[in-house]
């Protein structure tokens, strides 16, 4: 179905184009959103008497194509991943990647619109970058690639002891109970002689109490 577009929509055409899309698309999506009009002999005399305001919007945009030019050319973008002593990056810098560091720059740049050598980048170093801004206008950028090292955690050994020490803490282990022993051993000695010396006064008063009185 041939439609005119209405307003610019990106990445199927601006403001004006003609286009051949499904049928369902254009009554489901496009004509409810104002975003096209039917291809009718009355829509293109409509936008034939609007055309020199949509050519001036196109020239606005090609003015700031080339000035968005200048100043992603003119960047220096260093990105900063984890990577090895060999210089492999643990992961990869994509198109994503670079619209984040871009944003952080100031500039809004959809990830569909940057375009990377074999897609990606794993490895630390310098690369080339395109990014099409408007029509046939695109930057060429520079962007540097630095490896952040990783530190790793070595686990640390367990101290093994030698026989003499380990001989050393049995016997200090060993003391207390030793001692324990032998405290238990020597109390019921001392029992027995208390009850001896409580016994003698009771053996003397048995004794006079068994004298015969004069």
């Amino acid at each position: 179905m041939k439609v005119i577009l209405n307003k610019d929509l990106l990445p199927l055409g601006e403001e004006g184009d003609v286009k051949d899309v499904a049928k369902g698309y254009a009554r489901n999506y496009l004509f409810p959103r104002g975003l096209a009009l039917p291809y009718t002999d009355s829509t293109v005399a409509l936008f034939e008497s609007r055309r020199g305001e949509i050519e001036a919007r196109k020239e606005e945009k090609r003015k700031d194509a080339l000035g968005l030019k200048e100043k992603l050319e003119a960047l220096e973008l260093v990105i900063v991943m984890p990577a090895g002593a060999n210089g492999k990056l643990y992961g990869a810098v994509t198109s994503q990647t670079v619209a984040d560091e871009l944003t952080k720059q100031g500039f809004q740049i959809e990830r569909k619109r940057i375009e990377l050598p074999g897609n990606s980048f794993k490895s630390v170093g310098k690369y080339k970058v395109a990014v099409k801004l408007y029509e046939s206008a695109a930057a060429e950028m520079t962007i540097t690639v630095e490896g952040q090292p990783v530190k790793v955690e070595t686990p640390s050994a367990p101290v093994r002891k030698d026989r003499r020490h380990r001989d050393a803490e049995h016997l200090r282990d060993a003391e207390p109970a030793s001692a324990e022993s032998t405290q238990k051993s020597e109390a019921p000695s001392a029992a027995p002689a208390a009850n001896a010396q409580e016994a003698a006064p009771a053996q003397e008063v048995s004794q006079e109490a068994a004298t015969p009185e004069v």
